[in-house]
């Protein structure tokens, strides 16, 4: 009888284990939250009200990498800052629009995570930003704010193409080298768009930008390096001193709602240039 345990142990490592475990606290974490939301006031900033349940998660990078072949990952326990925005967005989606329940909440991930909602492989995932908003936008997801000018004043050109020159990065590009061609075309697919933002010069606490800018709203901070359109995201938050950003901070390695302004934690980092504003409708 000690043989056959030591044989079911080997077939089921326990990385597999510790994944159903992961899977059942994830379960009780959403069921939770959508629970909490509804005795919630009709006031209240639901997309703020979920990211605030996931302020002190750990930021781990990485977290969508961990299968061979492309499957939904769902995770609440260790986010950065895409997955943050992700699961605040399939979060506010199955309160408003399902039935507030785990299922709801993996079918808005799934929808929000990959191209027209379908995951085809690792291609299909939404990998850049701009694609991201353009596509949930088309499905009456989220809706990119662009107007009016001033606070939009600046323009950003795409150019992207950083994952197909280094694949090497990316673990599926490195193991399947055949996929960097479809991510190649995806790149050049977006390559000469353009888009308006708010210069990172213009983000102070203004009544103008108190108008562009709504609690709850997706920042997506743009940037100049290489071969990329947003460097980092968060969820937008009002205060007296004004804006902030909650955030999945590799700085602080979890989780927090920024104590600086944006205005001062974007003057902070010379590659980024401003932000642009995505409504979670």
């Amino acid at each position: 009888m000690k043989y056959r345990i030591l044989i079911i142990l080997c077939v089921f490592p326990l990385l597999n284990i510790k994944g159903q475990k992961g899977l059942a606290t994830d379960s009780i974490n959403v069921v939770g939250w959508l629970n909490e939301a509804r005795k919630q006031p009709s006031s209240t900033c639901l997309p703020i009200f979920f990211a605030e349940k996931l302020i002190g998660k750990p930021y781990v990078a990485h977290t969508l990498e961990i299968n061979e072949r492309e499957k939904l990952v769902v995770n609440t326990r260790q986010l950065d800052c895409t997955t943050l925005v992700e699961n605040v967005v399939a979060l506010t989606c199955a309160f408003k629009r399902g039935n507030g329940s785990f299922k709801d909440y993996k079918y808005y991930l799934n929808i929000i995570r990959y191209r027209n909602g379908r995951n085809t492989g690792y291609v299909s995932r939404l990998h850049y930003f701009t694609e991201w908003i353009d596509d949930n936008s088309r499905k009456g997801i989220v809706a990119e704010r662009q107007q009016p000018n001033p606070p939009f004043s600046a323009v950003q050109t795409i150019k992207l193409g950083y994952m197909s020159t280094h694949p090497n990065s990316y673990k599926a590009l490195r193991n399947n080298p055949a996929l960097v061609d479809g991510i190649a075309k995806m790149e050049q697919a977006y390559c000469g768009r353009k888009y308006r933002y708010i210069p990172k010069a213009a983000v102070k606490n203004t009544t103008a930008m108190r108008k562009a800018v709504k609690d709850g709203d997706i920042i997506a901070i743009t940037c100049k390096k290489k071969g990329l359109d947003i460097a980092h995201l968060g969820i937008a938050v009002w205060k007296k001193d004004g804006l902030h950003l909650l955030n999945a901070s590799q700085i602080h390695k979890k989780v927090v709602l920024e104590p600086m302004t944006l205005g001062k934690y974007l003057s902070k980092h010379p590659s980024h240039t401003g932000i642009r504003i995505i409504e979670i409708l």
